[in-house]
């Protein structure tokens, strides 16, 4: 693996013969150029700019909890009916943004999909990030962020154990799970390209980190024959977490009996909802570091078409279960459902709802043509106006349908304060800083899956077939 020149085709690399890769690249160049980006010693003054930024912002979401330990969870605009607000609409939020590194990664790994190549190290590192934002807001918003581990079944001498019917604690295990499996599978992949860097590193600091975190990887068959059992394995262990952990998710609003949330599409739904989502923060995300880093040959249009291919798909099932949700609230002629949805299009949050079918359903449609599809600058356009909308939709589910429910007299209203804006701005500033520090100390495109693409790209080339 020293320089990059060694590489060890996987059997998997010549079953498609259309390249991701300029024909013309070689395993040195492929290596070099995206370890280039970690391994060189002047950082760009944009990314210092950047880091200070949401380094800045994190600083923020630090204030906002510290003081939200000090002062409780009063801050926040919660109240009743409204217990659940901010937090918990981010929380399933941020859960759903996470979904796309484990589809991208695992998913489409057992289905040999070449063109996850380019991506799927990157969305494994924004997966890891998203989850590590959402699992502030169940933890905060219990009141007692430092009595977390009741939620664990601990032994104790007391013999109190959690209330294993509560959706608090399915979440912890949910959750948890998919962390540990996410950041598992994830270190594993990258384990033969950190020996890679320890190969590459001019430094004596970089080649001891990048050796320890490598773990004595030395380019073996022996190596690479467990790499691969293990890779699988793991893959494997992930891809029902993607149908698991969302669905588990849904199953806190679903198992109760409030009109609108008591419904058994969420489950599916809300699986849908979370890869659309996810797929759209990875494109808001790579298009510009697709830009920034000139990384055009390896994250090619084919790629960024194919995840625009996802979003529309899911986009669709989002808009079915739309429909579907309005139609049952009718059909049913339960007139507290029935009022729930009328509620929704006419009530005090119309605009909410409004601008949810807009951004999710509305705005989508322009995917459908393959001119935007292939316009870099529509899709980053789309991605984001995705993401607002994916908020939105857990903003409607969670607070329009506590604020009214069946008695008039218990109604109310929510407000967000300026805590809830800190609070959600500030993760998104920790998300972005780890993501920062992933891009500049770590490959964020695998180098040796790449190399395995070669040989692909050279018979394409023997063929006459254009990049």
């Amino acid at each position: 693996m020293a320089n990059g020149v060694q590489a060890v085709p996987d059997a998997r690399a010549t079953t498609e013969l259309v390249p991701v890769i300029t024909p013309g690249h070689s395993f040195v160049s492929v290596t070099e150029k995206i370890s280039k980006i970690v391994l060189r010693k002047d950082t760009p003054i944009g990314w210092f700019l950047l880091f200070a930024l949401t380094l800045g912002v994190s600083g923020l979401l630090a204030t906002s909890l510290g003081y939200l330990v000090f002062m409780g969870i009063g801050i926040w605009g919660n109240n009743q009916p409204v217990g659940w607000a901010f937090d918990i609409t981010n929380f399933v939020w941020w859960i759903g943004i996470g979904h796309a590194g484990t589809l991208i990664s695992a998913i489409l790994l057992l289905f040999r999909q070449q063109w996850r190549t380019s991506i799927n190290r990157f969305a494994e590192a924004m997966t890891l990030a998203a989850v590590a934002c959402a699992g502030l807001f169940p933890l905060f918003h219990t009141g007692r962020p430092w009595l977390a581990y009741w939620l664990l079944p601990y032994p104790n001498t007391m013999g109190m154990w959690p209330n294993f019917k509560s959706p608090l604690v399915w979440d912890v295990f949910a959750v948890s799970t998919y962390l540990t499996v996410s950041a598992l599978f994830w270190y594993t992949g990258l384990i033969p390209d950190l020996a890679t860097m320890r190969d590459n590193a001019k430094s004596r600091i970089g080649r001891r980190v990048y050796g320890l975190l490598a773990m004595g990887w030395r380019n073996s068959a022996y190596h690479w024959q467990h790499y691969e059992v293990a890779y699988l394995l793991l893959a494997g262990l992930s891809t029902p977490l993607v149908v698991s952990v969302h669905s588990v998710v849904s199953l806190d609003f679903a198992v109760s009996v409030l009109p609108g949330w008591h419904t058994t599409v969420f489950p599916p739904y809300f699986v849908a909802g979370a890869i659309y989502s996810g797929f759209a923060m990875v494109l808001t995300l790579m298009i510009p570091i697709r830009a920034a880093y000139g990384l055009q040959d390896f994250i090619t249009m084919r790629h960024i078409e194919n995840m625009a291919k996802v979003m529309l798909a899911t986009g669709l099932i989002v808009g079915y279960g739309y429909s579907l949700e309005a139609f049952m609230a009718w059909y049913s002629g339960n007139r507290y459902e029935t009022f729930m949805m009328w509620n929704r299009m006419t009530g005090p949050y119309w605009w909410s709802y409004a601008l949810l079918i807009l951004c999710n359903v509305v705005t989508p449609a322009f995917l459908w043509s393959k001119k935007v599809r292939t316009s870099v600058g529509a899709l980053f356009v789309i991605s984001i106006v995705v993401n607002i909308g994916m908020w939105l939709e857990r903003f409607v589910i969670v607070v329009t349908s506590l604020h009214r429910d069946f008695v008039p007299s218990s109604w109310g209203r929510f407000s967000p304060t300026i805590w809830d804006f800190s609070t959600y701005i500030g993760t998104l500033g920790f998300f972005l800083m780890l993501l920062l520090l992933f891009v500049r100390f770590l490959p964020m495109i695998s180098i040796f899956e790449m190399r395995t693409l070669l040989p692909s790209a050279k018979v394409d080339e023997a063929h006459g077939h254009g990049h």
